[in-house]
């Protein structure tokens, strides 16, 4: 039985006629940017996320690179961030000019190391980004604890996350502000690229709201240099439809993951994602770790079974990042994870038929000598 890592089209099929009418309505007004469905939709995920504001932009890297603009991040600053995540968290930190720190990950959640995190302050330091990967929440209190005593900013990357909680409090909402991405392949995702910027701080939404437009307020006044950081009334329409189903597509990947545990899946070698006392995940990826990762990888492949490496090398060791001087060595526990992880379907449409597939197929790859 042939799976995919992801069908958008079992998604899209129940929704439609909604989505089309959203689109028509958009075309009828010939409001394309910023206009009201960019205002609903904004105080509706106000509301979903339970922050005081939501800023739409273009897209969640552009949510990263705002956000850190309104703090006045820039060159000569220090920003810590994971060094495993996917690339925009740390491209965004060279974006505004600023230098990253990469650190290391915890062995069970693959979310930044706050021990990590506190030997990597210094005095440069003017922003930690802790990334929720995977849909889970970084350990938050220790980072924002240490972001209070260091007077330092706390952002989240809460671009795979949204939905999931903390300790009652969500994702999204900790920090002085947060980016989250709509990317087609999000728990909640548009037909393109889209973001978000949360907030809960007015000065800073004002800010926010002022850069996405090239900083201008009133327009054609610019009192700072901001960028083009709109969101598309499409879009925004778009993820209008979407928004109310967000909590029962969240519920149904869990119930998916609670489901993988209960299959026959006790594979010798496969480590299964866990979920700490506290918190809710809400499985953007469910990723496995297991000894010859590529090895299986091509097998599931041959089966038609679809799966993904997140991600296969570390930030501190890409090419881009050599002149920061890391080596391999330096974040042990990212590294190892790099080369042990592998993503597994996960979407809310999966059928129980269609795990066994994917767990029996793991099952035989383990099963031959």
């Amino acid at each position: 039985m042939p799976v995919p890592l992801l069908d958008l089209k079992a998604q899209f099929a129940p929704l439609r006629e909604d989505i089309l009418a959203a689109i028509a309505r958009v075309c009828d007004s010939q409001r394309f940017i910023l206009g009201p469905e960019t205002d609903a939709l904004e105080r509706e995920l106000a509301a979903i996320i339970g922050v005081k504001h939501a800023v739409g932009v273009s897209s969640g890297t552009d949510a990263l690179i705002v956000s850190l603009m309104a703090l006045g991040v820039g060159p000569g600053d220090e920003v810590i961030t994971s060094t495993f995540s996917f690339f925009a968290t740390g491209g965004a930190i060279v974006r505004v000019g600023a230098t990253p720190r990469f650190v290391d990950v915890d062995p069970v959640t693959f979310n930044v190391d706050p021990a990590a995190v506190a030997k990597a302050v210094t005095p440069r330091t003017r922003a930690i980004i802790p990334v929720h990967l995977y849909g889970l929440c970084a350990d938050m209190d220790p980072i924002l604890d240490v972001a209070a005593a260091k007077d330092v900013a706390v952002i989240e990357d809460a671009c795979q996350a949204i939905g999931a909680t903390y300790k009652g409090r969500p994702a999204g909402g900790m920090g002085a502000l947060a980016a989250f991405s709509f990317f087609p392949s999000k728990n909640l995702n548009a037909f393109g690229d889209a973001g978000l910027v949360t907030t809960n701080d007015d000065e800073i939404a004002a800010h926010v709201r002022r850069l996405r437009v090239h900083g201008a307020e009133p327009k054609y006044y610019h009192r700072e240099v901001g960028g083009n950081f709109r969101i598309d009334e499409l879009q925004a329409a778009v993820l209008r439809v979407k928004a109310p189903h967000l909590a029962a597509w969240n519920e149904a990947r869990r119930t998916n993951a609670a489901r993988y545990a209960r299959l026959p899946a006790a594979v010798p070698g496969v480590v299964t994602p866990v979920e700490p006392e506290g918190y809710r995940h809400i499985y953007h990826q469910y990723v496995v770790r297991v000894p010859r990762r590529d090895a299986l990888k091509e097998h599931l492949a041959k089966a038609g079974i679809g799966c993904e490496i997140y991600y296969p090398v570390p930030l501190h060791l890409q090419e881009c990042f050599a002149e920061l001087g890391y080596r391999a060595g330096d974040c042990p526990v990212a590294e190892t994870a790099a080369r042990e992880v592998l993503a597994l379907p996960i979407y809310p449409e999966l059928t129980e038929a269609q795990q066994r597939a994917v767990v029996e197929a793991i099952a035989d790859f383990f099963a031959r000598p």
